[in-house]
């Protein structure tokens, strides 16, 4: 029988990356949530953990402690995330604490997650950790079409990228795999919450369902060889400065520059 962590669960990818694995009788699913209980509209069978919350500083601790006595799980993806769009105008300007808010979710709270659940042997060997990063947060991908603007959004998925790096580096011997992706242009609050719906359509952004099935293929095949790479699981075809800056013929999956 398989085991899937997914924190980030309530919402986007993360709520459909639930379903998808909860579909499956043979795989028990972990799911968190910010709140006292598990959301409705989610299988019976998904087990909640509750008030995991990755402002927390005990957020790593709260979650081993809730999964002690847990066999290494088969896989743990890392969802949750926070974009508050940000220009270098006068009037809006970038924001201190959206920004504190964002690198502490994306690429703060991570480490000690993975940490956390290492020493406590909630990972193991052949363990799988899937960090849902962006290709955003690619700087070699970052294009003068684009402009400049949204700061925290995109450096905190470039520290993810370094973080899952690092961590790769330092779960080797272990064998845990740990994966960098970009999970795709997704049509979710989120994006539509910053104004990018706008996007969706010239875009090619697709449902949650669609980049979370993508994603579950994706771990399926994860071995060492691709342990500390970042990749788009569903390709350039999402990615509006790929062919500008990277060429024509590119390939799906597509490994990404850092």
């Amino acid at each position: 029988m398989a085991s899937v962590l997914i924190i980030g669960a309530t919402r986007g990818l993360g709520a459909s990356l639930t379903k998808q694995y909860a579909s499956e009788p043979s795989t028990t699913v972990y799911a968190t949530t910010r709140s006292g209980s598990g959301p409705e509209g989610f299988p019976d069978s998904v087990k909640w953990l509750p008030n995991i919350d990755l402002l927390k500083q005990d957020v790593g601790d709260n979650l081993a402690g809730q999964l002690k006595g847990q066999q290494p799980l088969d896989l743990v993806v890392i969802t949750a995330g926070r974009f508050t769009t940000e220009d270098f105008s006068a009037k809006k300007g970038p924001n201190w604490q959206e920004e504190v808010t964002m690198y502490t979710t994306s690429s703060i709270a991570p480490v000690f997650i993975v940490h956390r659940l290492a020493h406590a042997k909630i990972l193991g060997k052949g363990t799988k950790v899937v960090l849902v990063s962006s290709e955003s947060g690619s700087i070699t991908l970052r294009h003068e079409s684009e402009g400049g603007g949204n700061y925290a959004h995109h450096a905190s998925k470039s520290a993810l990228n370094m973080v899952g790096k690092l961590l790769s580096l330092d779960l080797k011997d272990k064998e845990i795999i740990v994966s960098i992706v970009h999970p795709g242009f997704m049509r979710t609050e989120m994006t539509r919450g910053v104004g990018f719906d706008k996007f969706w359509d010239d875009g090619g952004a697709v449902l949650p369902d669609e980049a979370a099935k993508s994603l579950v293929e994706w771990a399926d095949k994860l071995d060492m060889s691709k342990s500390g790479e970042y990749w788009a699981p569903r390709g350039p075809g999402d990615i509006g400065t790929a062919e500008p800056v990277l060429g024509t013929g590119l390939s799906t999956p597509l490994q990404l520059p850092w």
